[in-house]
């Protein structure tokens, strides 16, 4: 028999607390397609399947959809085939226009499409897609193996290099928003400095060093991971070579390796950060424990009577996810369907139908983020403001507003300590600007106005 994970009396506990806490909170669940762009994205309620909202005009690739510090939707948009065309990416703030205009349903939330939507036109087309927690800023990564960062609330984009040799397939913030970690179509990881990355956005063409490059799978990477453990940071990788790898995220050192009968195409882990969920291309999806354990080169697949198996998919699974409150585990196919597992009873208590296409992303958010004037909007002005963002990079004397060179005398280790969430580095960088702005007046006062008359 499959071995399921253990509940004892306190998770019990907590899944009560849980439970009351959905009904304070209610959520919703996002999904969207790549086939096309009239499938748009469909907001379903979690709690009882009722279709809440869609939002039209959206086709995004894998990795492709996000919720923006439960703001904002973002989406890259698939690139046809033998477009020559460049890239775009949609941005629907939840707040503007949701439950306005037209009569709203029996959840408060209207019908009517979003009057605010950002179409944003980029370089080249955009596939996956990571943005920092809070929200200040957004990575995504194109098919020629070049990565950009942009600044949300300006627009501005701040980095532009090239990551990869190979098409980006995957991208993640680390859970402070220190790092951006870049997986590739050839099976490549690099794990960059966030606050490098900003110390030569001067030079947009410039190659920044990664903190740490690993060529370590054998395939395309499918799925990045960041935990947020008290004692030591871990990255989980998945890769179609039938492997998810766990290493230490700032060494590199590779902990621990599991094998799967199947190529891996998505995980996800729970919000304890006890298992992790390894979604395989034969709709299967199999339950590990998270924990470094003993390395072993040659780990050998894992037969089934050793893991939990969850099967319900016909269809290879293509995104996992966990709702907001940890009570269940969301799960998405290409058999057009996403089903909702209950984490107490590991049973599926609701299926999601999705006429339009295969499911290529899911995203949960706050029911009340939907609804004009509700508890998330009362907090707007303390949510990052959303611009356009900039389809070349900027150079800096075009730019208007504070920018900031890190002095090239702070070492790198001063750098990795000094800097470990991108609120961190924002108020670092205005430090910084502030001080030089305050040496620049003090120097100029100090020079004479005009040259002294000669004798």
């Amino acid at each position: 028999m499959p071995r399921q994970p253990l509940h004892d009396h306190k998770t019990e506990q907590q899944h009560k607390k849980q439970g009351n806490m959905v009904k304070v909170m209610k959520e919703a669940l996002a999904v969207c397609s790549d086939k096309s762009l009239s499938a748009g994205v469909t907001v379903w309620d979690i709690d009882s399947g009722d279709h809440l909202l869609h939002i039209p005009t959206c086709a995004s690739p894998l990795h492709g959809l996000l919720c923006l510090a439960n703001h904002s939707i973002v989406a890259s948009q698939v690139q046809r085939l033998g477009s020559f065309a460049g890239g775009a990416i949609f941005i629907w703030p939840l707040n503007k226009g949701y439950g306005v205009g037209a009569p709203a349903n029996s959840h408060g939330i209207s019908e009517t499409k979003p009057q605010s939507v950002l179409r944003n036109y980029c370089l080249e087309a955009i596939g996956p897609i990571s943005s920092t927690r809070d929200g200040l800023y957004l990575a995504g990564g194109a098919p020629s193996g070049n990565a950009f960062i942009w600044e949300v609330s300006s627009g501005r984009m701040v980095k532009k290099w090239s990551a990869h040799q190979r098409s980006i397939s995957c991208l993640a913030f680390s859970m402070d928003g220190s790092l951006l970690v870049s997986g590739s179509n050839e099976g490549e990881i690099c794990v960059w400095d966030l606050i490098s990355l900003l110390e030569v956005a001067a030079d947009c063409g410039s190659v920044p060093s990664s903190f740490l490059s690993r060529l370590e799978h054998g395939s395309s990477i499918t799925g990045l991971i960041c935990t947020s453990g008290s004692s030591s940071s871990m990255l989980v990788s998945s890769s179609l070579d039938g492997t998810c790898k766990v290493w230490d995220l700032f060494s590199g050192e590779l902990l621990s390796v599991r094998a799967f009968p199947q190529p891996v195409n998505a995980i996800i882990i729970d919000h304890k950060e006890q298992f992790l969920f390894s979604g395989c291309t034969d709709g299967r999806i199999f339950v590990s424990a998270v924990d470094s354990g003993v390395l072993d080169v040659n780990a050998s697949v894992a037969s089934e009577d050793q893991l939990m198996v969850l099967s319900k998919h016909k269809g290879s699974i293509t995104a996992l996810s966990f709702s907001l409150s940890g009570q269940f585990l969301i799960s998405a196919s290409e058999d057009c369907t996403a089903c909702l597992w209950d984490v107490k009873t590991w049973s599926v208590t609701r299926r999601f139908n999705h006429k339009k296409g295969q499911i290529t992303n899911i995203v949960t958010v706050p029911q009340s983020s939907l609804i004009a004037g509700g508890e998330t909007s009362s907090r707007a002005s303390h949510q990052p403001r959303v611009s356009l963002l900039d389809k070349y990079p900027q150079p800096v004397n075009n730019f208007k507003g504070t920018v900031a060179v890190l002095p090239s005398s702070l070492a790198d280790n001063d750098i990795k300590t000094d800097f470990r969430s991108a609120s961190m580095t924002s108020r670092q960088i205005l430090d910084l600007e502030t001080g030089k702005k305050k040496k620049q007046k003090v120097s100029s006062s100090s020079v004479p106005a005009s040259p002294p008359p000669e004798k």
